[in-house]
């Protein structure tokens, strides 16, 4: 006796089963599901796969994208500990790390996700050798050149997300100081994401209008408005993603 599907739907050409733009996100912290939302949201993949050693957490925040299906065009959302779910992914990107614990360094932190990318970064190329990747996990700059080196792929297909967060912030403090919307302010913070970035307060400009033309002092000590302060602002905003946000595995977990 035929089932109800077979009843009700009859295929008439084989279903295609590789997906065309399939992307992949290593960690569901805040960020990796941040970035999950804005995929779907954006009708950006065919096939959404989801990877984290947090099962429970993993299985939570999969249903919770599976049942809102509803708002999205995308229609096959999957998720596993096993990176088998990644295969054949256009796009991979990683924001899975280690959190930085009280009294530890930076470059304590590096050691430890250096050392979880070791464990991960070979699983996705043998599943997805075609993909590129796109680095969030901090300290995304040299994260991005490890993964690059161990990974093997061309330079061209190992991304880092680098000053961007920066600048966005960047471009929103402008704009709150002066009570404008930051997408008529233009502004761009360069070199590492973090306490060592560097404001360009020469190509800060709102409306094409160079603030530098109005006052030549800008971001520097003996600027009276004290514009350099948006800069610390955002390095500061930096040290509490760090902590806070962009870690998709709980203390004392690792990636296998």
């Amino acid at each position: 006796m035929s089932t109800v599907k077979e009843q009700l739907i009859e295929n008439l050409i084989e279903e295609d089963k590789v997906s065309q733009s399939k992307i992949t996100i290593v960690g569901t912290g805040a960020v990796g599901m941040a970035c999950a939302i804005c995929i779907l949201l954006k009708d950006l993949a065919d096939e959404l796969a989801l990877v984290d050693v947090a099962v429970d957490k993993l299985k939570g925040e999969t249903m919770d994208l599976q049942h809102g299906s509803l708002f999205f065009n995308t229609s096959k959302i999957i998720s596993g500990k096993d990176y088998s779910v990644s295969a054949n992914s256009k796009l991979v990107i990683v924001t899975a790390g280690a959190r930085q614990q009280e009294g530890e360094s930076r470059l304590d932190l590096v050691q430890r996700n250096v050392n979880i990318m070791k464990s991960i970064i070979p699983a996705i190329v043998q599943n997805s050798p075609d993909c590129k990747m796109l680095i969030v996990s901090n300290p995304v700059d040299i994260l991005t050149y490890v993964v690059w080196k161990i990974s093997g792929l061309p330079a061209t297909r190992v991304i880092g997300s680098g000053c961007n967060l920066d600048s966005a912030r960047f471009r929103y403090l402008i704009g709150e100081k002066l009570g404008v919307h930051p997408t008529s302010c233009h502004g761009w913070i360069i070199g590492e994401h973090g306490d060592s970035s560097v404001p360009l307060w020469s190509g800060v400009n709102v409306a094409g209008v160079a603030l530098k033309t109005l006052d030549p002092k800008l971001g520097t000590d003996s600027d009276k408005d004290q514009w350099k302060n948006i800069h610390k602002q955002v390095v500061g905003s930096s040290c509490v993603e760090w902590n806070e946000h962009c870690c998709g595995l709980s203390e004392g977990s690792e990636l296998r």
